[in-house]
């Protein structure tokens, strides 16, 4: 099945409009069943999506062998983006960055043996502060002159780092955390990327669930402890916009779902959005979201979740 597709930066490769992100099938947002998430892959392949997101930390290393199983045997089917970096701990706790070169390639060793794999499509790293980017990003060109990778992204970067990244080699896309409320991309880094030529791909597109109403807890599900937005009083006050988005979905005969999604899609054909859904039904739900909304439903949806009413940071502190 031939899924709508849109190019991932100016030069890079044609991708299907909508990617599926793996993580919360392996931790974060509480128990995830194994044969439903090989399930939901496998929806994904058959309706067309090729863009599948994972990152080697995502249930430390779980993530990239559950792809892998899903992937056997359709692996050219798929545009694999892996982030790498994130040091975890035996208790599952962060550690910080390593994005020395020696971390870089000893990191992709590891995933190419986990994705059972040769090569890896995108590989995104973020900012390690020991390491210039130049020396991190000059590792990656060196695998892709090798063949092990075929385009450099990177995730959560500045402006700044965005240049120097550039500019030491071509950077394909960066994953970005954008949204109804979460826009911060716009103002620098988005004009940036159009000028470079970078594509984006969006992740936090339902703000992890929070413009469908999730209340971000239950027994492993960590939205509630890591994300402010989902805490106390800033979660009742959010749950005001979801019910605000759900009312105007439903006016435009959509779900609120579908219209966040579409949001993001008709902000430009150079933006991937990248959903979360662990089930086959809620993938089918996401991929017939609307590819670009009118000028009067945009309107409506912005007026009823303005992006700077959302209430808590979008990450704690530390």
């Amino acid at each position: 099945m031939k899924f709508s597709t849109r190019r991932l930066g100016t030069n890079g490769p044609f991708v299907s409009a909508i990617g599926l992100g793996c993580m919360g099938m392996s931790e974060f947002y509480g128990h995830a069943d194994r044969a439903t998430s090989l399930a939901t892959i496998a929806a994904a392949l058959d309706a067309g999506v090729t863009l599948f997101d994972t990152g080697d930390f995502y249930g430390v290393g779980h993530n990239e062998m559950l792809l892998a199983e899903a992937l056997r045997g359709k692996r050219e089917q798929a545009f694999i983006q892996v982030k790498f970096g994130a040091q975890r701990g035996p208790d599952g706790a962060f550690l910080g960055i390593d994005a020395r070169p020696v971390a870089v390639k000893t990191a992709l060793a590891y995933s190419l043996r986990r994705l059972e794999t040769d090569y890896v499509d995108l590989y995104m790293t973020g900012v390690d502060p020991a390491v210039p980017i130049e020396d991190t990003i000059g590792a990656m060109a060196e695998l892709v002159t090798q063949g092990y990778i075929q385009h450099i992204g990177l995730t959560n970067v500045d402006a700044a780092t965005i240049r120097r990244a550039h500019a030491t080699h071509p950077i394909t896309a960066l994953q970005f955390e954008y949204g109804l409320i979460s826009r911060d991309m716009e103002e620098e880094i988005l004009p940036l990327c159009r000028e470079l030529g970078i594509g984006i791909t969006a992740y936090g597109v339902l703000s992890r669930g929070l413009l469908t109403g999730s209340k971000g807890s239950g027994e492993g599900d960590l939205r509630s402890a890591y994300y402010p937005r989902f805490q106390g009083d800033n979660r009742t006050r959010n749950e005001r916009l979801a019910a605000a988005l759900a009312r105007v979905a439903q006016e435009e005969g959509i779900t609120a779902a579908q219209a966040a999604i579409g949001w993001v899609l008709s902000q430009g054909e150079d933006i991937i959005p990248v959903v979360g859904s662990r089930t086959p039904e809620r993938l089918a739900e996401a991929l017939a979201s609307p590819l670009k909304l009118s000028d009067a439903s945009l309107t409506a949806i912005e007026t009823a979740v303005p992006h700077d009413a959302v209430a808590g940071e979008r990450f704690m502190a530390h």
